[in-house]
């Protein structure tokens, strides 16, 4: 297959564009919003963002290469003396999806998509892992999961890409179905349903009906659908499509995980049976939460032609994700981190890794508040009590006007917990006190910064 291009008539088929100098054309063979990667070849898109607009640099895209620009229609007099053409849109955040659909059509790779409230991005760099194995794969990068960062993944893809690994997030309605008719996935799974965004989306059915978007566009096209079987509101919404593999630990499932053994340091000897194939390998990240992340990604990689010795050889090249249940070990401690975000789910996942992990006696549990929970923010954090018990071990830090609500009730439960009203206390607290011979989890909403926390406790423990 030849390299992919945009052509003139793509661009003609931009929904209310108009092309200034079409008779100069040249082909296109890549897409840039940033002036400082155009190149020969280059289509620059001017997307006027929070910091800066892209107007301000479509001369110096077109210096580095450029051969076309993308501009709001009403931005024209500034550049109607290009000699280069010119497409006017009125919504040039629009026209850069709109040109990534056109991009994803050229593409010959298997696109699949993943979202969900939990362990999106897990899920994503493991299954990026195990198709290493047998494929070249283009993954999401950062956190480029939302109307900007999946076109932008889609147009890094070019023509020797076999498979496309795409990450879904939203925080409103419609994104994941704006996102999902960008993308046209093959294959897309939820990875499960919780207490998120429930700001917007006012409760789990609410977020539902949003990542729901993403497998009645798949259906739509022939794709699969991935259930998630243990989750029960994803296993409801099973029935309504046509192609889909289900998976899970508990019940009857074309996909099962079995936990075999919780080892005293947290990480997990699994195996997974699919029909007449078994894999059975130890895991190097922890907890059951990655057991799951790792089920589902191991499901979509046999489903694609990758087999059972490739998945066990490419999980050894599986790297704990930042943020997201890291275990680091140190001389005299271990730290936990998942301050990447937070909801009531991902803290019961969390909090049960600390209980399995054995190498000390002593647990310090960090958390800050959760957000985006609109109404029922003081309910859900006032529940969060329920997954402590009364331990002499055991201290829980809060911090956050909402925390201090499950401080309260905790105290109430003769739990043992401290709640900080400020940064800097917190920060003291970290510094100077006693923590040698413990396990010490950080965990919150992206608002909350805890990885300065965590960033505080590495250093420490580095010395």
């Amino acid at each position: 297959m030849g390299k992919i291009n945009i052509t003139i008539k793509d661009l003609f088929n931009i929904p209310g564009a108009t092309i200034y100098n079409p008779d100069v054309f040249k082909e296109v063979t890549n897409v840039v919003i940033d002036s400082r990667k155009a190149k020969n070849g280059s289509l620059f898109v001017a997307i006027k963002g929070e910091k800066f607009d892209g107007h301000d640099f479509v001369l110096t895209a077109i210096r580095n290469g450029a051969v076309a620009v993308i501009i709001d229609k009403k931005k024209l007099n500034k550049f109607k003396l290009l000699k280069i053409p010119v497409i006017t849109v009125n919504n040039t955040i629009k026209a850069y999806g709109d040109i990534a659909k056109i991009w994803r059509k050229k593409l010959v790779a298997k696109v699949i998509c993943i979202t969900g409230s939990n362990g999106k991005t897990t899920v994503k760099e493991i299954l990026a892992t195990l198709l290493a194995e047998k494929y070249k794969v283009i993954k999401t990068e950062a956190n480029n999961n939302n109307h900007i960062g999946v076109p932008l993944t889609i147009l890094s893809a070019d023509e020797k890409c076999d498979i496309l690994v795409l990450e879904l997030g939203t925080n409103h309605f419609g994104e994941i179905e704006y996102i999902s008719e960008i993308s046209q996935p093959d294959i897309a799974v939820i990875t499960n349903i919780a207490d998120s965004h429930l700001e917007f989306f006012n409760n789990k059915e609410g977020v539902y009906k949003e990542k729901s978007n993403l497998f009645s566009v798949t259906d739509r096209r022939g794709g699969t659908v991935f259930i998630n079987s243990d989750d029960p509101i994803i296993k409801k919404g099973n029935k309504y499509y046509k192609n889909k593999v289900t998976y899970g630990f508990n019940g009857t499932v074309d996909i099962k995980g079995k936990v075999l053994q919780y080892k005293d340091d947290g990480k997990t000897l699994i195996e997974i049976t699919a029909k007449t194939k078994t894999i059975k390998t130890s895991l190097p990240i922890y907890g059951q939460s990655n057991s799951n992340n790792f089920l589902v990604a191991a499901a979509i990689a046999l489903s694609v032609g990758v087999t059972p010795k490739q998945i066990i050889s490419g999980t050894k090249n599986i790297k704990q994700v930042d943020g997201r249940l890291k275990v680091m070990e140190f001389d005299n401690n271990v730290l936990i981190d998942d301050s990447y975000n937070s909801n009531s789910t991902s803290i019961q996942s969390a909090i049960a890794l600390v209980n399995k992990i054995k190498k000390y006696d002593k647990k310090l549990v960090v958390l800050g508040d959760i957000f985006e929970l609109g109404q029922y923010s003081n309910k859900i954090h006032k529940r969060l009590a329920q997954l402590f018990y009364p331990n002499k071990n055991l201290i829980v830090i809060t911090i956050g006007r909402m925390m201090k609500v499950l401080h309260n009730s905790l105290i109430q439960k003769k739990i043992k917990s401290i709640h900080f009203n400020s940064r800097e206390e917190l920060i003291l607290f970290l510094k100077y006190e006693e923590v040698e011979k413990s396990l010490i989890l950080i965990k919150g909403s992206r608002g909350m910064k805890m990885e300065e926390f965590v960033n505080i406790l590495e250093t420490r423990f580095a010395l």
